[in-house]
């Protein structure tokens, strides 16, 4: 049942409440998300299963990419600002993020270099060098942002969001909860105002392949790649945690949350293509995820904490990393052009999952993982007569699988 929200005067300066040290059915949201996100990849975007069975699959998620990306950007704002330590420094801040994301990024380029290689396809010095550095988002040309391992753009969003934040937080952290509010309202205008105003602004060539035809790369890519843009649904997750993490929101429900998130999805599925790719989705997942956040605080029961889904939450990013090239490459060599039947086609698809399963576990255990226990902080120096110095304490699944 809701509780009664501190009243929006109260200092700001005010002590937050006791936090979780770990969120686990956020870290098994995650998966859930990424889930969403290779379901677009292969019912939608390259189609595994033909016929009218893959005709009402690439209908439903049609829009899972777009929802599940989003609902990643909520969740990192949420989670940072969530596990911010006190007097932590901006240098290190950005060290633990970077450590966290450039490790799997740079292994799965090298893949995804080896595996344009072996089908032919061309290299330009712009995506390249773009793509290695996560600053692609920013460059509004269609051979640009997707180039590569084509899901690391969104990596360049966060590496935005990863610079901004020290400087965001301090700022939340002196908002009264009514400003707080105040701010996630404006937020929420802008998410439908945004695509308003490219329509009306941004010219470019129509792309026939999108939507209705009548839309141009760079309208999309105003909305949908690029980062100041998309940093609306990671500033919505920011002051989400801190109106959690101050008392100044209701409890929320998981069912009723989870209710907003399935009836967001399908309106975005039937809004007008730059209204439903972007934005607008954090405002039907944000309340998701403060009512998963708050079940974890108040420990009460929640079907995203099991253990075998937490498990896959801390193995999402990795999954993440590599399911794009799994299935672009699979659909390209196993089933385009090729007559299978709707089981063989099935378990290809299946297939596909397990194989991108598979190598996130090994992209998780050998790379993801030991450079964050590794590099995560800087090495304790050892004082002169004393033994050794105290090991680093290992992140929390929260913290280390945001």
């Amino acid at each position: 049942m809701p509780g009664s929200p501190v009243p929006s005067t109260a200092s700001p300066s005010a002590p937050d409440r006791p936090r979780a040290a770990r969120l686990p059915s956020l870290t098994g949201m995650r998966f859930l998300a990424a889930l969403l996100v290779f379901a677009f990849h292969t019912t939608f975007q390259t189609r595994f299963i033909g016929g009218d069975v893959g005709d009402t699959l690439s209908d439903c998620f049609a829009n899972a990419g777009f929802y599940g990306v989003t609902f990643f950007f909520v969740l990192s704002g949420f989670v940072l600002t969530w596990s911010a330590r006190p007097a932590e420094g901006a240098p290190r801040v950005w060290r633990r993020r970077l450590v966290k994301i450039f490790p799997n990024h740079l292994v799965t380029f090298a893949v995804a270099a080896v595996l344009m290689a072996a089908a032919s396809e061309v290299f330009t010095t712009k995506g390249v060098l773009t793509n290695l550095f996560l600053v692609q988002a920013w460059i509004p040309e269609i051979q640009v942002p997707n180039t590569m391992n084509a899901v690391s753009w969104s990596l360049s969003c966060e590496l935005f969001f990863y610079l901004a934040f020290p400087f965001l937080l301090p700022v939340l952290e002196r908002l009264t909860a009514r400003r707080l509010w105040a701010l996630a309202g404006v937020l929420a205008a802008l998410t439908v105002l945004v695509p308003a105003v490219s329509s009306w602004t941004v010219a470019g060539t129509p792309l026939p392949f999108i939507a209705d035809g009548s839309l141009s790369f760079e309208q999309i890519w105003s909305v949908y790649f690029f980062p100041p843009v998309r940093a609306i649904e990671f500033v919505l997750g920011m002051i989400a945690a801190r109106l959690v993490l101050t008392g100044a929101l209701p409890r929320i429900g998981l069912l009723p949350a989870a209710a907003i998130a399935v009836g967001g999805y399908v309106l975005n599925s039937s809004v007008p293509y730059l209204y439903g790719v972007a934005g607008t989705g954090a405002l039907w997942l944000a309340p998701l995820v403060v009512a998963a956040a708050q079940t974890d605080v108040r420990e009460t029961a929640s079907p995203f904490r099991g253990r075998v889904l937490v498990r896959l939450g801390e193995l999402s990013f990795a999954f993440y990393m590599v399911h794009g090239l799994v299935v672009t490459y699979g659909h390209r060599w196993l089933v385009a052009d090729s007559n299978l039947s709707g089981a063989a086609a099935a378990a290809l698809l299946l297939a596909a999952l397990l194989t991108a399963l598979a190598l996130a576990l090994a992209l998780y255990s050998w790379v993801e993982a030991p450079a964050v226990r590794r590099f995560s902080a800087p090495r304790a120096k050892k004082p002169a007569g004393t033994g050794p110095a105290p090991a680093v304490v290992p992140l929390t699944v929260l913290e280390a699988g945001e």
